[in-house]
């Protein structure tokens, strides 16, 4: 089974970068990086009891990882993850 999460930025700031992220639009989480520390914070779960809010937060943390080191902290607009 495959795994989908869409990323869409809400915030950047020279310090911090905050994304909903979610398997789609109508049901998102918020997710926060710190730039300086590498820290992930979830800010928000997905408000949805019947979704595993942590296998989302897992796999939004690892897109934001790979743009904050393989991409030199370039964060699009929109992205996802996809498995």
């Amino acid at each position: 089974m495959g795994a989908y999460v869409l990323l869409l930025k809400e915030y950047e700031d020279d310090a911090k970068v905050i994304y909903r992220f979610g398997p789609d639009e109508e049901r998102m989480g918020i997710i926060q990086l710190d730039k300086g520390t590498g820290k992930f914070s979830e800010i928000e779960a997905i408000p949805d009891p019947k979704l595993p809010s942590r296998f989302y937060f897992d796999r939004a943390a690892v897109k934001l990882a790979v743009c904050l080191i393989r991409e030199r902290g370039v964060f699009p607009r929109r992205m996802a993850f996809e498995s």
